[in-house]
């Protein structure tokens, strides 16, 4: 049975999108994330979520994708035992490194590989297999046969149904932290970076700023757009149960706790209706309910990029 997979960005948002019928939460702890501190959790928050998700007989996954320094994975391994004694079911990670750390720490737990590894070939799928991953969150920009040459290396397939695009390789971006970055270490030693979601700390969004184009002669263009865009699967959702997808998975960790219900809310009745009737499935009925969640989730995100461009400045 596929799995529906719904962000966690605060103990409220879990217990809604748990409410609104999701299989699985992912979370993220404070500083490993790639979030804002606001959309991660503190570790009694997440113990609470691992034991509040737990008695829904639901799983939780903690996301740690982002991109350590050496003396920063023992904080790692300390925090990851910490968390399994709490009984968290999988880990999500980009850097390699780590997951080689983590997978000789502990075989047992099994480890996601995040879609910042931008897996795009059948030799990417089996090095990480050989490194002990057992499912890859795929990129949007996977066309169908990458899926199931990831089906045929022996992995689960997580799919993104609603997130947004990147117009890089996620987690290889280094633009914000070219225009602010500061950090501090915490009190466990843990470095937090404002600028660069790839060390831990927020991305100002600096790609979603307007552009003007310069050449020798003068300003060739202005107000340019760099492609960054929300991304829907909507009508897709029966080819990837038909593909035999592992996990379907929503963004959105940082808009508010009823938008992510009622995403996850549209999306599992659409997914019960597809199960249930697979021949017959229309998705036309669903988009008017997708149109409003839509219209709600840029109104939200179109605030929040505006405040981190007037931080980027300030």
């Amino acid at each position: 049975m596929v799995e529906l997979l719904a962000p966690g960005g605060s103990p409220e948002m879990v217990r809604e999108v748990m409410e609104a019928g999701a299989d699985a939460v992912y979370v993220g702890p404070r500083g490993w994330s790639r979030r804002a501190a606001a959309f991660e959790l503190g570790d009694e928050e997440l113990k609470e979520c691992a034991s509040l998700v737990h008695s829904y007989g639901k799983k939780i996954r903690v996301a740690i994708n982002t991109l350590p320094h050496s003396r920063e994975i023992p904080l790692l391994l300390k925090k990851l035992e910490r968390f399994l004694s709490w009984g968290i079911d999988a880990v999500i990670l980009t850097d390699v490194g780590c997951i080689h750390a983590v997978h000789r720490a502990f075989p047992e737990l099994p480890i996601h590989a995040s879609v910042g590894c931008n897996m795009t070939n059948a030799q990417d799928y089996a090095f990480f297999r050989e490194l002990g991953v057992r499912q890859v969150v795929a990129d949007c920009k996977l066309p169908w046969e990458e899926l199931s040459a990831i089906r045929r290396a022996g992995l689960g397939v997580e799919v993104l149904i609603h997130a947004s695009t990147c117009f890089t390789y996620i987690g290889q971006c280094w633009m914000s932290s070219y225009a602010r970055q500061v950090w501090h270490l915490d009190a466990e030693g843990k470095n937090h970076f404002l600028g660069s979601p790839n060390r831990g700390g927020l991305c100002h969004r600096l790609c979603l700023a307007p552009w003007d184009v310069s050449c020798r002669h003068g300003t060739a263009a202005w107000g340019v757009k760099l492609r960054n865009e929300a991304f829907f699967l909507l009508e897709d959702i029966p080819r990837c149960l038909e593909l035999g997808v592992s996990t379907l998975k929503i963004q959105g960790r940082e808009y508010t706790p009823a938008l992510m219900g009622a995403a996850v809310r549209l999306y599992r009745q659409l997914i019960d209706s597809c199960l249930a009737s697979p021949r017959s499935f229309d998705p036309a009925p669903w988009y008017a309910r997708l149109e409003e969640i839509k219209r709600l989730r840029d109104e939200q995100r179109a605030r929040r990029t505006a405040e981190l461009l007037r931080e980027s400045i300030a």
